[in-house]
């Protein structure tokens, strides 16, 4: 049975970064624990991702040592029970906004006596090749990281009740619907509320997590870090743009520095 890599570090007081993944792509799943990052996010709430696309690219995640975290589409026991049985280590669930909806997230992620996830064993368990099902059973439960969403003004206001849930390992607030809940301010104005949901995770014991527009903002995300973040994600797609266009930048400014005035890079 696999030890959850980042649940580990979050254990020992260390920041872990995931790169968000919305499609079928099992060589970036490769490509960021190559690079180190500690978690891939696969995205099956906003992303196309089918089951079986989903456990191919958390075999992915397995041969490169990455944990394999997946957000899924609703709170529905079945949609949990059919993700986690992929062999995911963490799920996070999208628009959780009271205790009560918390709490059933996190039943329906684990086990007897913690939970009444639905008993099976198949890749999760190994297929109880060296370990009967209460043994496995018991391995997941401790393993598993449950990370529900604060992404909604609602949200916010019950943010104590939430984090107090037993079975919330994780508190993950994003810019994005957040914002779009509070009427679109201006970016400073989602931060700040950004800020105060991670100090109040924080505050109630359990590890907060951020993301949204994190790979234009580095200074941001470490503010938040500061304040207690330990849980970073970052679209994959978005680091793909920035050295895509760091790169084409470059070129352009070295061509044009050798070949002199006057001279075009073709760029529109």
């Amino acid at each position: 049975m696999r030890v959850n890599t980042t649940r580990a570090k979050l254990l020992d007081g260390k920041v872990v970064f995931g790169g968000i993944i919305s499609g079928f792509a099992p060589e970036l799943v490769e490509l960021l624990g190559l690079i180190g990052y500690d978690f891939a996010f696969l995205d099956c709430e906003h992303g196309p991702m089918g089951l079986d696309q989903l456990e191919q690219m958390v075999r992915a995640a397995e041969v490169v040592g990455i944990t394999p975290i997946v957000r899924v589409s609703d709170h529905a026991d079945a949609t949990i029970l059919r993700v986690l049985d992929r062999g995911v280590q963490g799920i996070i669930v999208p628009h959780v906004n009271t205790a009560e909806q918390a709490a059933r997230v996190a039943a329906a992620a684990r086990y007897y006596p913690e939970g009444h996830r639905g008993a099976a064993g198949g890749r999760a368990h190994d297929y109880n090749v060296h370990a009967p099902r209460v043994e496995t059973s018991r391995w997941i439960n401790e393993q598993l990281l449950v990370i529900p969403m604060c992404e909604e003004t609602e949200a916010v206001a019950n943010l104590e009740q939430i984090v107090a849930v037993p079975g919330v390992d994780v508190v993950h607030v994003a810019a994005g619907d957040l914002g779009q809940s509070m009427g679109n301010p201006p970016a400073a104005e989602v931060r700040r509320v950004m800020a105060d949901v991670v100090r109040r995770v924080r505050v109630g014991g359990k590890y907060a997590g951020i993301g949204g527009n994190a790979p234009t903002d580095p200074d941001g995300v470490a503010a938040l870090i500061a304040e207690g973040a330990s849980f970073v994600t970052v679209p994959a797609l978005g680091l793909l743009r920035l050295g895509a266009d760091a790169f084409r930048a470059g070129v352009e400014a070295a061509i044009a520095r050798n070949a002199g005035p006057g001279v075009g890079t073709g760029r529109a």
